[in-house]
């Protein structure tokens, strides 16, 4: 499968974004979906992801902030960012876990920088 992020951009501080991630040649659904990002300097953190057990966690940075969803007739996952804070501009990093077989995908990052 492909991952293709979409949806980075600049805004400022407080206002909000939605990213997009978009499994090509595969169906969403059999993928645990997640949000990572990775700001300069720093190392690669989850966001927000579908647990094994049918649970959202959220990292807690962004708990309150951040809403992680799928659709499946579209075969994308969303990470909708709201109140967005200067701390919040990084690359996001769309991720997959197959279900059955395990595999794990990454797509490209996207750049959210935030302007205050």
């Amino acid at each position: 499968v492909q991952l293709q992020a979409s949806g980075g951009g600049s805004v400022q501080t407080g206002g909000s974004l939605r990213l997009s991630c978009t499994t090509s040649g595969s169906i969403v659904g059999l993928y645990y979906m997640a949000w990572y990002r990775q700001a300069p300097g720093k190392e690669r953190e989850l966001v927000a992801r579908f647990t094994t057990d049918d649970r959202i966690e959220y990292a807690d940075p962004v708990k309150g902030r951040f809403a992680i969803s799928s659709d499946n007739a579209k075969n994308t996952a969303y990470l909708q960012m709201d109140s967005l804070k200067s701390e919040d501009s990084a690359v996001y990093y769309c991720y997959a876990d197959h279900k059955i077989t395990r595999r794990q995908f990454w797509g490209q990052g996207t750049l959210s920088p935030f302007s205050s």
